[in-house]
Parts: C-alpha cells; structure tokens; sequence
C-alpha cells in the first residue's frame, strides 16, 4: 500500500510544480480525426453528433492493459466487470442492457449472437489500436441492429514500419503479462503481428485467468489497388466464481474463444467512393457450474456468422449520399440453446446536405432491415448541426433504434431461467441535443439525451412464491440523462501536459414494472464523474492520475483512482501501474467484489 501512495504523490509532485511556466499547446489530433462510419466519413469537428474519441497518445499514457480499462475512463461508459484483465466484461452506453451496445473492429460488426456477454470478448490488444471511437445515442440507422444505446468502432494501426517491441508486466495477484508487436514493411506490402497473454493466479478464490490474444494485419498490392487483410483470435480460460449465483457449492468455471477473419478494398473514382467487405466471425463458450465436476452441469455454444458488405458514397453540389448493403449469415449449435441459424440482410441510405453558407449540415437516413425469423423493420434518424463560430457547433439527433433478442432470450433454459422464442425485438426513440466547441488546445461537449425504449426484454415471474423467470417483452423505460465532456492542453516549460473530465447524469423511469417480479431491475451509473492528468515535468518521465467516482440507482457510489509513471530511456520503457490505490471496496456487476488495491511494474523494449 505504501509503494502506490508513493506513486501517486509523486505523480501530483511532479504534476504541480509551481515554477514551471504554462503555456498553451496546439494540438490538432483530436479535432482532425475522421470519424469512421463505413459511408460518410466526417473530421471530429464536423460531426454532429456526440463522439469520444480515445488516441493512440492516450492509449499509451493510459494506466490500462486492456481496453475495457480504457473504456472506463470515459464518462457515460459502464463497463461492469466480474474479474481483472478483461475476462468477463458487459459493456454499456448510457444505461440500457449489455446487449444494446454495438462493438466493431475497422467497421466490422462483432455482434454476437448468443449473447452480450461475449461483446468485449472481440475487443483487440491495445499495442495495435489506433484509436477508438464511441458513438453516443441511437445509431441503427448507421450501422443497423444492436446499436440501440451506442456504437464503439475500435480502428487498427495501418502500420508499424519496421519494428520489434517487447513488453512484460508482473505485479499483484501472480499477475504475468507478456506480449510481442511486430511490424514489417516491404515494397508492395505491409504486416502487423501481435501475440501476448495475460494470467494471474487470482484476487480471490477461483478467479485465475489464462488469456491468449493473437492479431495479424496485412496490406497487400499497395502500388496499385490495396487489399487490407484481419486476422484475430483470442482464447480466455478463467475462474467464475459467483459470476452468475451465490451457491457455495458452485464454483463456476467458463472458456470462451474468439475469431475474425476480414478482407476488404477501397475503389476510388472522382467523387465515387466504394468500400465492399467479405468477413467470418466465430465464438466458443464452455461453462461449467462446479469446475471439478463438468458432468453435473455444462454449456457449450458455438457461433459463427459469415457476411459481405459494400458500402458507397458520392460527393456532389447536393452534398453526400451514403448508401450500402450487408449481408450475413448466422448460425449456432449448443447443448442448451440448440442448432439455429438465421438470415439478416440491411439496407442503408443517407444524405449529408450543407446549406446557409455552409454553416447548416441536416442528414437524414434510414434503416431497413430483414430477418429471417423477425421479418422486415425500418428505422429513420435525422442529424441536424450548425457552425454558430468557427469553434462552436450545436447540433441535434433524433432517430428510432432496436435490438434483436439473443438466443439466450429465445431459447436459454435452466432450473431458475426460460426463454421465450415469441419474443419481438426491443425498440426505442431517442432524441439528442448538444453544443460542442473544438479548438487546437481546448475542446468540450455539452449534451441533453432522452430515449423512449418499449418492448425492452425483462426475466419476470408471476409471483413472489415462484422462482422461474420467464424472458417477456413487458418494460417501458424512459431514460433522460445531461453530459459534459472536455479536454484541455497545455505546457509546463517545454513539455506536455492534459487534463481531461467528463460527467454523466441518468435517470431511468421503468413504467408498468413490479420490481419485486423482476430479476434486471435497472442498475444504471446515475452519477459518473471520471478525470485524468497526463502530465511530463522531464523529459524521460510522464505520470498519470485517473479518478473515477460511480453512484449507481441502487444506492452504492465508489471513488477509484489509479497511476502509473512511465520512465524511457532510449528504446526501454520501465513502467509502473498502481489501481485501486485507496483500496475501494465496491462491486460493478452482479456478485463479484472488484480487486483490492494492486501494482504491476513493467518492461518494454523496440528493437
């Protein structure tokens, strides 16, 4: 406990020296960042939308080894986890479900038809991530079902040039962590090669982990018509104790597996721009109830989904027209859920028109969708923005959105749980208004949200005498919420330095619902404030501060902070990460107690 208060006294020393002199740094990267959104592709300022975008700058300052670490440090962001590393993590965007946020890899939709659960099991290591951009609010109209609260499009390193790095981490709980990035560039091609585990013996009894990651990128044909390759596959083996129940006679025990293969091009011709796609997504669950006696009760799920898309748009004196297709095929088998399959095919169209001098963008769009066993749904939004300065914008969205149920809402049974397969897909209104200011050193976000969610899936009984849930289409939830981001550079002396905050206020309203006949009664972050200081006072040595405070509707709050301190000299890094350092006792999903206060020293080398 002593090493990590010392780190973090030295973090706020060296962050608040008072004879440094501060300046104003200009930095660009944020407000020149182009949103990808598969058809229209628009710079960070001229989005009107609400956006986080999270750097590789920041990727590599950040006191995380995995992205739902990184996630978390972003306001309206819940990642409720049940373990360290990344595990077992449910991701959500503004309240909502675990099922309701949507995860891409370049574009690439990693929905997972078993369950949310298994969202951030795709999610990549951080050594190859570029950026990653969070999309707030209703987005099935740009990327189709599941976007229901929000998207989050993870965008890969195009190259590494020719490099070698190493990284090794110990630390806490038997923690090991190992990796090696590579990076080769030939005269026609180029290739990205990631391998790396992580393990550790456990905070607690029975939460070991055993996580392998693999990732390889290559560009082939650069001379002429690029063809970008991604290739993943992760492999997680851990302990599950009270993950899903309290019985002490259980100790539960899951492996979960991971693939995507994609390829894809880009055609250009004048004002002509098509992207088409042909990729193949897998997943595997084991889970077992008692981890010493796999005949008492086992699961086991696998998925795979094969799919093409081509997405296109045209610049015009009318502005842009986006337009594009997908097209996939999903299937499952599992012991459980049974073998099923399904057909979805969407449709999208939108239109950018810039009027009033360009200082007004109005894009209206539309989703149209087909199931094979939930038939045809459209669903229109609308994005309005206008430049009131040459930093300020205010903008504003409306638009319908929905999810699909899982198979695990359709067909899941056990002794306490039933599906039902006559479920309708969960659907939602949501409207948006904002103001954002964007400047070299100094950008902000100010956001009102409401969404109007019906036909949301619930487990309920019919008395408080049975204890079988039953999954229905019964809740009504209003959720109306107020956030604020912002993030300011500066200097002290010559060197660099970033203070980032950001706050989000919910309030959920569940009509029509006994919250003694419900097992998911909502347990939303009504308040989350989250901070970080990324401060350099010499030039070999950066320090960071992260501090997040949670208070959820059910009446727990808890303030984390973390840090850590980079030291490189020449082409080693030596790190050191403290969480948790006030050893804060609090729970972010189900049963699960987080980790006590921990610190994990690292090792970097580029070769």
């Amino acid at each position: 406990m002593k090493i990590k208060i010392t780190i973090l006294i030295a973090v706020l020393f060296f962050g608040i020296q008072a004879k440094a002199q501060v300046e104003s740094v200009k930095r660009d990267t944020l407000k020149e960042v182009v949103i990808t959104t598969n058809r229209i592709d628009l710079p960070f300022k001229d989005n009107s939308r609400t956006l986080n975008v999270i750097t590789s700058e920041v990727i590599k300052n950040s006191a995380a080894t995995n992205v739902a670490e990184l996630l978390q440090q972003v306001a309206g962001v819940d990642i409720r986890r049940r373990g360290t590393a990344g595990s077992q993590a449910d991701l959500y965007i503004r309240g909502g479900g675990f099922d309701q946020t949507l995860l891409l890899i370049d574009g690439i939709k990693m929905d997972d038809a078993q369950t949310g659960h298994h969202t951030l099991n795709a999610a990549l290591p951080i050594e190859v991530i570029e950026r990653i951009e969070i999309i707030k609010g209703p987005a099935a109209r740009i990327f189709g079902q599941n976007a229901f609260t929000g998207a989050i499009n993870i965008v890969t390193k195009k190259n590494l040039e020719n490099t070698v790095s190493a990284n090794v981490e110990t630390g806490s709980f038997g923690q090991f962590n190992g990796s090696v990035t590579v990076g080769k560039e030939f005269e026609n091609s180029s290739f990205i090669f990631h391998a790396g585990a992580l393990t550790s013996d456990g905070y607690r009894d029975n939460s070991d982990y055993n996580n392998y990651n693999y990732f390889l990128k290559g560009v082939f044909n650069k001379k002429n018509q690029p063809i970008e390759m991604i290739a993943t596959f992760f492999d997680k083996k851990f302990g599950a104790e009270n993950f899903y129940t309290t019985n002490p006679t259980f100790h539960e025990y899951e492996e979960t597996q991971s693939s995507l293969i994609g390829v894809s091009t880009t055609f250009k011709t004048g004002n002509f721009k098509i992207k088409p796609r042909v990729y193949w997504k897998s997943g595997q669950d084991i889970f077992l109830l008692r981890r010493d006696d796999p005949s008492f009760y086992r699961n086991l799920h696998m998925t795979h989904k094969i799919g093409f898309e081509t997405n296109s748009s045209y610049t015009s004196n009318l502005g842009i027209t986006g337009f594009g297709i997908d097209i996939a095929k999903v299937s499952i088998s599992s012991n459980n859920l049974g073998d099923r399959n399904r057909t979805m095919a969407n449709l999208f169209l939108e239109h950018r028109f810039k009027l009033a001098n360009d200082k007004l963008d109005i894009t209206p769009g539309v989703a149209v969708t087909y199931f094979s066993d939930f038939k045809f749904h459209a669903f229109p939004g609308l994005d309005v923005g206008y430049q009131l300065s040459e930093n300020l914008k205010a903008y504003g969205n409306i638009g319908y959105t929905y999810r699909i149920p899982t198979y695990t809402d359709l067909y899941y049974k056990d002794p306490a749980t039933v599906g039902n397969e006559n479920l309708e897909p969960e659907e939602a209104f949501a409207q948006e208004i904002g103001f954002k200011y964007t400047k070299s050193n100094f950008s902000s976000t100010v956001a009102l949200f409401n969404r109007d969610s019906d036909n949301l899936i619930d487990y309920t009984r019919t008395s408080t005498n049975q204890n079988v849930f039953t999954a229905t289409n019964i809740t009504k939830v209003n959720t109306q919420g107020f956030e604020f981001d912002a993030s300011y550079n500066f200097k002290i002396k010559e060197f660099d330095q970033t203070l980032a905050m950001g706050y989000t206020f919910l309030e959920d309203d569940i009509l029509n619902q006994n919250k003694d006949l419900s097992r998911y009664s909502l347990n939303t972050l009504k308040h989350h404030f989250t901070t970080r200081f990324t401060s350099k006072i010499f030039k070999n040595v950066s320090q960071n501060i992260i501090y997040k405070h949670a208070e959820r509707t059910i009446g727990t709050s808890y303030n984390v902070w973390d840090a850590s301190v980079i030291i490189d000299v020449k082409k080693v890094s030596f790190t050191i990460t403290a969480n948790n350092i006030f050893d804060a006792d609090y729970i972010e999903s189900g049963f699960v107690p987080m980790p006590p206060s921990s610190v994990l020293f690292g090792f970097r080398y580029s070769f």
